[in-house]
């Protein structure tokens, strides 16, 4: 039985939430609101093994409170649990250190499924982001392997890399680099064959993984 919290300012929402996750045979530590509200409660004598983490929240959301979780209690782990499917929320999720992302309209199995995954292999994986990806940033057993191929990246495939893990659209990064729409989709094909991924997701989590972004 995992030690449970929820971070989510949707009330009916959540109250649904904690009985699912009871009836799952877990135990709902606290709810908050927002991420003030969770640090507020948070007891570091009794840490949750789990936080169910809403993105889009008053006050303190789901972006800021992953980082403070990241960088004060790494040993808790994130699932961010949210309406958004887009990549931009999925990168900066896993860049603060969530082990999974599902969606709020996910089957009650989908739910077990990635929290038993997080429990059990300490990530979750599902059509958003690929296992694959996930346990390269969780796991560094061979980054060396990793780092030689990242490595045959020239400086503006690079240099696009760094820009593909932000919020920026392709056709800001190509402003960015000076260069047309066209010469940039040509380093993402470039990229992407060299790397062998297939999505924007992958490209984040390399370059996190290889340190070629801040993920403070």
């Amino acid at each position: 039985m995992a030690k449970i919290v929820l971070v989510d300012d949707h009330i009916l929402l959540r109250n649904g939430l904690a009985a699912l996750v009871q009836k799952l045979g877990h135990n709902v530590l606290f709810e908050a609101n927002n991420g003030k509200e969770f640090i507020a409660q948070l007891d570091k004598n009794n840490l949750p093994d789990i936080i169910l983490l809403d993105i889009n929240m008053p006050e303190m959301d789901g972006y800021e409170t992953a980082q403070w979780i990241k960088k004060n209690y790494p040993v808790i782990k994130i699932l961010a649990l949210s309406m958004y499917d887009n990549e931009n929320a999925v990168i900066r999720m896993l860049k603060h250190g969530a082990r999974g992302y599902i969606l709020k309209d996910s089957e009650p199995s989908e739910l077990k499924a990635a929290v038993n995954a997080i429990l059990g292999k300490g990530y979750y994986y599902s059509d958003l982001v690929s296992g694959k990806l996930v346990s390269a940033i969780n796991n560094m057993d061979d980054v060396d392997n990793n780092l030689i191929v990242i490595n045959t990246l020239n400086e503006r495939e690079i240099e696009f890399l760094k820009y593909a893990c932000t919020e920026l659209t392709y056709k800001e990064i190509s402003e960015k680099m000076c260069v047309s729409p066209r010469t940039i989709d040509g380093y993402r094909d470039l990229v992407y064959e060299k790397l062998n991924i297939k999505t924007r997701v992958g490209l984040a989590v390399y370059a996190i993984r290889n340190k070629y972004v801040n993920v403070g």
